[in-house]
């Protein structure tokens, strides 16, 4: 096959597959001979071969097809010395050829071997930094900066949604950019026992411990799926050994720490604990709120025109705190939502496009608890705040608690009206009003409630 042919081939794949696909899968490819309907590309590797035949081969040998060139079957074969001319240096003797194929990538300014997809909006400039996530920002930032080795493995663990892949695809994207000679590799630890299984079943395991045993950084997303898994454990286990022994990094995530993996070997726990282990803390209501704030440039920009009413995001920060992603989901389905009916965001869309999420994510804030909290904050008896008495001292308290019960809780204002002394429910409707017009205009009222909203978050 002509490399000119292979040339408008591989620009039709692009499309195709996507640059990551692309870059990591394709592009290493060099076309070699077509005999008797056989076209035969050479790989840098058998695995490598193994993986584009079984992923990619029926598309490549379409795009063949359609360029005219008269092939039936294809063949992914080592090739012979000469066939790989297009790499800008040869390999020394000391390279292995996970290495030779890692340089031939890095002549074309690509960092990441055999990577999987890295989404290029997990960046450092895109995680926003608060209380909870700062050590593992820090200890990110760190590892990305691609000096020598302080912590090995750095190891961030904490529940769904918390920014932990988030981090990760950072730091494959800042050393991809800032270190383009170092091999960085990217997956999750399905995709490892997946690629494990693969080499065992192809009788393709010097390939396998080539590749992954040669990179200058592996990062390993969800290390708790390989527990239980034996055979997965002890290739991970000498994998791990071999880059330590090295003085290469590693970064992985789990949802837990690792010695709360169930059915991880203890070996396997005593190494993940050997180096920087970080939690990852559930989020508070000001880094939620920076999230909301952060992302609301994005749908401002996507949707020209709409915005969020008054009280609308401090409402999410305070509901929705489970997960970031559904926080950010919500953000994006009010815009979404607010654009096709043609209506403002304000309280009542939000209420009514997010009735579902909110109710899953409901907090679990009772009356009780706001009243007490703020008869505390403003250093007033209970009985004072519930009981009849009009003076400013004690009303102003009680309608800052019920503008905070309207908030925080799914109570009704006649609900609400009747845990405060039997009012009516018009009467909260004023003292809510009333609250929100001052948190607004009056820097005191606008502090009270930021204190009393964290103390009510923990």
């Amino acid at each position: 096959m002509m490399h000119s042919d292979w040339a408008v081939i591989s620009q039709r794949l692009l499309k195709t597959v996507g640059q990551n696909n692309f870059t990591t899968w394709i592009e290493p490819l060099v076309p070699g001979p077509i005999e008797d309907g056989l076209a035969t590309l050479y790989v840098p590797t058998n695995f490598f071969g193994n993986y584009v035949s079984q992923n990619f081969a029926d598309l490549i040998l379409h795009e063949i097809t359609v360029e005219g060139i008269e092939a039936t079957r294809l063949s992914f074969a080592l090739p012979p010395k000469q066939a790989m001319q297009p790499q800008t240096r040869k390999p020394t003797p000391s390279e292995t050829p996970a290495k030779a194929a890692a340089a031939q990538k890095k002549t074309n300014g690509e960092s990441v071997l055999h990577t999987a997809p890295l989404d290029p909006k997990f960046t450092f400039d895109t995680f926003v930094v608060g209380k909870p996530n700062e050590l593992a920002h820090a200890a990110a930032r760190r590892v990305a900066e691609g000096g020598p080795v302080v912590f090995n493995p750095l190891f961030l663990y904490g529940g769904v949604g918390l920014g932990k892949t988030h981090l990760m695809h950072a730091i494959a994207h800042e050393l991809q950019r800032n270190k383009p000679q170092m091999n960085v590799l990217y997956l999750s630890a399905e995709q490892f026992m997946y690629r494990f299984v693969q080499a065992l079943r192809d009788r393709k395991m010097l390939d396998f411990k080539e590749i992954f045993r040669s990179v200058d950084v592996l990062i390993v997303d969800d290390v708790q799926f390989i527990a239980g898994k034996d055979s997965t454990q002890e290739e991970f286990f000498h994998t791990f050994n071999s880059l330590v022994d090295q003085r290469k990094q590693i970064i992985l995530s789990a949802d837990r720490a690792p010695g709360d993996i169930k059915d991880l070997e203890e070996r396997v726990k005593s190494r993940l604990q050997c180096g920087l282990v970080v939690d990852m803390h559930p989020t508070d209501y000001e880094l939620r709120l920076g999230i909301l704030q952060s992302k609301l440039e994005t749908q401002r920009a996507t949707y020209p025109g709409l915005d969020v009413g008054e009280g609308v995001l401090e409402f999410l920060a305070h509901r929705i705190t489970a997960n970031v992603r559904v926080l950010e989901g919500a953000l994006t389905r009010l815009f979404a939502f607010a654009s096709l009916v043609g209506r403002e965001i304000d309280m009542a869309l939000t209420q009514d496009c997010l009735s579902d999420v909110l109710r899953e994510s409901e907090r679990k804030i009772s009356v009780e608890e706001i009243q007490r909290t703020v008869s505390d904050h403003y250093n007033i008896r209970l009985s004072d705040m519930l009981g009849p008495k009009r003076l400013r001292s004690f009303a102003r308290p009680r309608q800052v608690a019920m503008y905070l019960c309207k908030l925080l809780t799914s109570r009704s204002l006649p609900e609400i009206g009747r845990r405060f002394g039997g009012r009516d429910h018009t009467t909260v409707m004023h003292g809510v009003r009333r609250i929100e017009e001052l948190e607004q205009s009056d820097e005191q009222i606008a502090e009270d409630l930021r204190l009393l909203r964290r103390a009510l978050d923990k």
